[in-house]
């Protein structure tokens, strides 16, 4: 908190100047290889653009958008989808060089980005108030356990759903189309009995939503696809807005998307998508690999082009990758090759067990790093996260730098959610799960007092005031005559022209206290809120705010400022999904062994397999130079236990890639016996007549 002596200045805001970049005309032929070509000047028409790893599908796309603009196509009539912010940021930057300052006008973003723009805009023609609040998924599961409590729901004697289980098949159910009696049977089905249940709580869920003016995240697709499908006057003017639509790693893709862009499309047959079938991993997310499969049925007659040219990793590295994807059951048939030079092959590592393996892996490493491999470009891949532990404490006591990505995410750290939450009633003085999380933070106030002051405030519609003449207990009073009068304060200061950073500073000044109560070492927490503050005073208010928070979470400070990645080298350890769209000089793919990789949750279903097939394509065609996927031969129950079992290679590395690969045992130095030299005169013991002498008989 500042000190009262010496108040903060205010924050200064820079007004920024008009952005002008002169095109750099090009010849596009020159630059890209024919089939790129091919796709970036294809004019009209639905087209596909099966772009294998490491073939340059970013720089086809930024061309592609960059000849529709160069030959006359109005750049704000073209609409670029992608899964990041930041992947379109990119892509339209590039353009810039090609056809100047126009491709800043073009409309890019992510799906959920998009579909809250135009809910913004066409919303309140379909019945949605336009300052609608976002819930991200913490606030979703939050209300739904609001939802789960009011219908009584709370206490079963049997165990039932917790509030993540529920938004997690609810949620499944929007984007998959699956009923959710499908769903429960497939993947909970000791929740069967329960799905009439389930669908109440769904129902009371969705009522919450709709009388609290909240949407998710799947309201953001849903509402833009019912816009599309249920109304043709809408629908015509959100489709007729955008002659060219494009989008990025439709591999990706889900159900209700594949829906949205059928319903864009409905003026117009320009659709452009760029994907990979061999990197469809993201099921459990609700992606559908039949997407990028059925388009040239769903968008008949749709061109097909083919990118094979692989800018990114050796041939031996692409032989050994191409005969491991030749063998999924269904698949674009495309054979990647390159003109890199590069002779090695990948290593194929046989290990004793588990430490043999991380010795290797460690020793490895500092073998190329020696060799001038910086360690940033260095990557360990595993399937899931805790299989990287040995090889952490191996790192950790040999002082080797890494970082693993994942973890806890910046908006998800309890201090931030918090002071968001009082943004969030401000700008939507109905949001009752905003209210809830505020009303826990204040002493003397616990659920039944909470829930209370809610049912207080919705008898007085929520008006904003209405939590002042709500009695409390008297415990609670300091705590509500303190909230009370903060509310005051936030309502009646930028009535018309809210600044966020100020509101941040009146928030603090009550949230700090409590912050510090509650956690004995709260600095690295207040720093947190410090660069919250900082970037909100860049917002023109809270629901630009909110909103540009909600749609692209970071996942710390550092993404949250736009800074650059860290000047520290360190290697990475990663997860397989959170590697997929990297590439680093060096690659290890552990625990190559079947039960892991693939793993055993996947071994009695096809489907699930083909994907983890397509998951270990992804990790192998992350390397640029070296490969090296090991596996243990025995793997023990625990680090100290005596039992242990005899795995396999995973069925993924069949004869085919073996071949292609270079087979290595690792010597281990704890096996090798010390030289000692040889006797001068003939043995001094009989061992076999010692034993035969056991045998002998004795005297009588």
């Amino acid at each position: 908190m500042a000190d009262s002596q010496f108040p903060a200045a205010p924050t200064l805001l820079y007004p920024a100047r008009e952005r002008v970049v002169t095109e750099s005309p090009r010849d596009f032929t020159a630059e890209l290889n024919a089939e790129q070509a091919a796709a970036a000047r294809h004019v009209d028409g639905p087209l596909l653009i099966i772009a294998g790893a490491g073939t340059g599908k970013t720089r086809t796309l930024v061309y592609r958008v960059a000849h529709l603009i160069d030959r006359g196509v109005r750049p704000e009539r073209i609409l670029l989808l992608t899964f990041t912010r930041r992947a379109a940021h990119e892509m339209l930057t590039r353009a810039e060089r090609l056809v100047g300052s126009a491709s800043t006008r073009v409309n890019g973003g992510t799906f959920h980005a998009t579909g809250h723009r135009l809910l913004r805009q066409f919303g309140p023609e379909a019945g949605l108030a336009r300052d609608f609040s976002i819930m991200d998924q913490g606030d979703a599961e939050d209300l739904m356990q609001l939802a789960r409590g009011a219908l009584g729901y709370g206490k079963q004697e049997k165990r039932f759903p917790k509030k993540e289980t529920l938004h997690y098949i609810y949620s499944r159910h929007l984007n998959t189309e699956r009923a959710i009696e499908e769903i429960l049977e497939a993947e909970y089905p000791q929740f069967v009995e329960f799905t009439a249940d389930i669908v109440r709580i769904f129902a009371e869920y969705t009522s919450r939503k709709s009388e609290r003016n909240l949407v998710d995240y799947d309201d953001l697709l849903l509402f833009w696809a019912l816009m599309l499908e249920q109304s043709n006057a809408i629908a015509d003017r959100i489709a007729g807005a955008y002659d060219h639509i494009l989008i990025d790693e439709y591999q990706d893709t889900n159900l209700l998307q594949a829906r949205i862009l059928r319903g864009m499309c409905r003026t117009h047959r320009n659709i452009t998508v760029v994907g990979d079938d061999a990197q469809s991993v993201y099921s459990f997310r609700g992606a559908s690999f039949r997407n990028i499969l059925d388009f040239p049925k769903q968008f008949s007659p749709a061109q097909i082009v083919t990118l094979e040219q692989n800018y990114r990793s050796t041939q031996p590295i692409l032989d050994a990758t191409n005969t491991l994807i030749s063998r999924a059951l269904e698949r674009f048939s495309k054979q990647l090759w390159t003109q890199r030079t590069g002779t090695e092959a990948p290593w194929l590592v046989t290990t004793r067990d588990e430490q043999q393996q991380t010795r290797f892996v460690v020793d490895r490493i500092l073998e190329l790093h020696e060799e001038g491999t910086p360690l940033h470009e260095i990557a360990v891949l595993v399937r899931a996260g805790y299989m990287s532990a040995d090889l952490e404490i191996e790192l950790t006591n040999r002082n080797i730098p890494f970082e693993k990505w994942g973890g806890l995410k910046f908006l998800e750290a309890a201090h931030v959610k918090d002071v968001l939450a009082f943004l969030r009633v401000l700008e939507n003085p109905r949001d009752e799960v905003s209210w809830y999380r505020i009303l826990m933070l204040m002493p003397g106030i616990g659920d039944v007092t909470a829930r209370a002051v809610m049912q207080s405030m919705a008898e007085r519609s929520w008006d904003p005031d209405a939590f002042s003449h709500f009695v409390p207990p008297p415990r609670a009073r300091d705590a509500h005559r303190a909230l009370a009068g903060l509310l005051r304060e936030l309502l009646a200061s930028h009535a018309d022209e809210p600044n966020v950073g100020e509101d941040i500073d009146r928030i603090r000044a009550l949230y700090d206290a409590v912050l510090a109560e509650r956690y004995d070492r709260s600095e690295p927490r207040l720093a947190d809120l410090d660069q919250l503050r900082t970037i909100a005073s860049g917002y023109p208010g809270r629901a630009a705010f909110l909103a540009a928070l909600a749609l692209e979470p970071p996942s710390n400070t550092q993404d949250l400022a736009g800074g650059s990645e860290s000047d520290d080298d360190a290697l990475v350890i990663s997860t397989v999904h959170s590697a997929k769209g990297k590439e680093w000089d060096a690659v290890f793919v552990i625990w190559a062994v079947d039960g892991w990789f693939p793993s055993s949750r996947s071994l009695g279903d096809e489907e699930q397999l083909e994907e983890e097939r397509r998951l270990m394509y992804v990790a192998m065609t992350r390397a640029r130079n070296h490969l090296a996927v090991t596996y243990p031969l025995n793997v023990y129950a625990t680090r100290r236990g005596q039992d242990y079992s005899i795995d396999q290679l995973t069925r993924f590395i069949d004869r085919g890639v073996r071949d292609k690969m270079q087979r290595v045992v690792p010597q281990d130095s704890e096996s090798l016996a010390p030289e000692v030299a040889a006797p001068s005169a003939g043995p001094s013991l009989d061992l076999r007549a010692l034993l035969r002498g056991r045998w002998a008989p004795g005297p009588k």
